[in-house]
């Protein structure tokens, strides 16, 4: 069980830090999936091209989630 000092609550700091991290891993799966999906066109890895797809299309998802 975590330590905290009297007054300080543990969820303070959390949220805003997950939010950031979440935004952050949105981006980088969006840039990875686009870097997926053009290496496997050109490698003619289609399972690659699938996997790619959808991890733009959930990282856009996210995206336009937290947007609206």
């Amino acid at each position: 069980m975590a330590r905290y000092r009297i007054g300080e609550d543990p969820s303070t700091g959390t949220d805003v830090l997950s939010a950031h991290l979440q935004l952050g891993a949105a981006v980088f799966g969006l840039l990875t999936g686009i870097g997926f999906v053009i290496a496997g066109w050109r490698g003619r890895q289609y399972w690659l091209v699938f996997w790619g797809g959808g991890l733009v299309l959930a990282s856009i998802a996210y995206l336009v989630s937290r947007a609206m």
